[in-house]
């Protein structure tokens, strides 16, 4: 029995020695986790964050402007031309940006009843010229009728009744005469008309202008009431871009800081790198009660052909007039951005996420900007009061200021 039993515990060799099974891939995972926090920690401590400010391009005038408001280019002359008489649009000899002259024929329409009209106001004239002819004849033959009555009555030879029709005749002569004088001026006056209503069928240009809309084409019914469904009341518009103001509206309670013959500075939308200079042509001397408000009209002193009407504006109102080195823009920014390192005087340039040192020549004030004789461009973004561990090449958290 012994035996047996120890027959029993003999080990068992056949099977290898139990071990865990470890999850080797968590101690790399905790480690590159550790790294990229490290990574993340550094980062966000090295970046220095800043509020930025862009440089800007300004005018001398900014420095003495007294007050600003906006406005629209309009023409003070300016017509929609159309015809007297109604008719079909025969032909059209603009299109929109055209130039006309004053008394020009820009367009035709159809004139066949009208000059039919005026040859028949013509021939009346001819009919009634002959008409006098006949009628001078008759009063000189019973003149000469009457003349010989009278003799012969002197000397008993007619009756007295014999001479009382020759003067009827002489004086129904006369009378005819008259009349056929004053048929004359009637068909003259016909004529008139008629040529009038020929003439009504040629449009032409009232002013020097230009063509600003089309309004209606070859075959449409132009009449001046425009009651038809498809006439037309106007064939072209028309302005005279020579009588271009800015119609500005001005508060009433900045209305004392405004006066006749005033200069300004003209800003177009359109033409954002150019400054026209303006005088105050008029204050129009209403209100408008719903914007307290009142009209100022404001004229070029400078002209350009690309100034259109019904262009937006905005005019500043000067103190005094811009001198000719004034009218050139300045580069300025804000002189918080402006500090001095090393003995230069630099401003950080804001390029992506870093910042690069940059050195400038400041110049005169202007208003709450200094300008940059040298150094910097319009339009970039510097840092606005840099700090002491701000370095050129320092990474940057920008944040505009509020």
């Amino acid at each position: 029995m012994a035996d047996e039993v120890l027959d029993r515990l003999k080990i068992d060799k056949t099977s290898g020695p139990v071990r865990r099974r470890r999850k080797r891939w968590i101690v790399p995972l905790i480690v590159v986790i550790l790294l990229v926090a490290i990574g993340a920690v550094i980062v966000s401590r090295s970046a220095v964050k800043v509020e930025t400010v862009a440089i800007a391009r300004v005018y001398p005038s900014q420095g003495f402007t007294l007050l600003n408001a906006s406005g629209y280019v309009v023409a003070q002359r300016k017509a929609a031309v159309a015809s007297k008489t109604t008719s079909r649009l025969e032909w059209l000899g603009v299109e929109e940006g055209s130039r006309v002259k004053a008394g020009q024929v820009i367009a035709r329409l159809e004139d066949k009843d009208v000059v039919a009209t005026r040859n028949q106001a013509a021939a009346n004239v001819e009919t009634a010229r002959y008409s006098l002819d006949q009628a001078k004849a008759e009063r000189h033959d019973a003149s000469l009728s009457f003349d010989r009555q009278k003799s012969l009555l002197k000397d008993g030879v007619v009756s007295r009744s014999d001479y009382d029709a020759a003067q009827a005749r002489l004086l129904k002569a006369k009378a005819a005469v008259s009349a056929a004088e004053w048929q004359i001026k009637a068909a003259r006056s016909a004529l008139k008309e008629a040529e009038a209503a020929v003439g009504y069928t040629l449009i032409r240009a009232p002013f020097d202008a230009v063509v600003l809309t089309k309004d209606a084409d070859v075959g449409d019914i132009v009449t001046p009431l425009g009651a038809a469904a498809n006439a037309k009341a106007a064939v072209v518009t028309i302005a005279d871009l020579g009588s271009l103001l800015i119609e500005a509206d001005v508060s009433e309670s900045n209305l004392a800081k405004v006066h006749t013959g005033q200069p300004c500075e003209i800003q177009l939308d359109a033409l954002p790198d150019r400054r026209f200079r303006g005088e105050v042509h008029t204050i129009v001397p209403t209100a408008d009660r719903t914007k307290a408000s009142v009209m100022v009209k404001v004229k070029f002193i400078d002209h350009d052909p690309r100034v259109l009407p019904e262009m937006s504006a905005r005019v500043a109102f000067l103190e005094h007039q811009v001198a000719p080195d004034e009218r050139a823009p300045r580069t300025a920014v804000n002189p918080a951005a402006v500090v001095n390192r090393g003995g230069r005087t630099v401003v950080f340039t804001v390029k992506g996420d870093r910042v690069t040192e940059t050195p400038v020549t400041t110049g005169e004030r202007l208003g709450d900007l200094v300008t940059l004789v040298k150094g910097g461009e319009p339009g970039g973004k510097v840092v606005l009061n840099p700090p002491e561990k701000l370095e050129n090449g320092s990474r940057i958290e920008a944040a505009t200021p509020q």
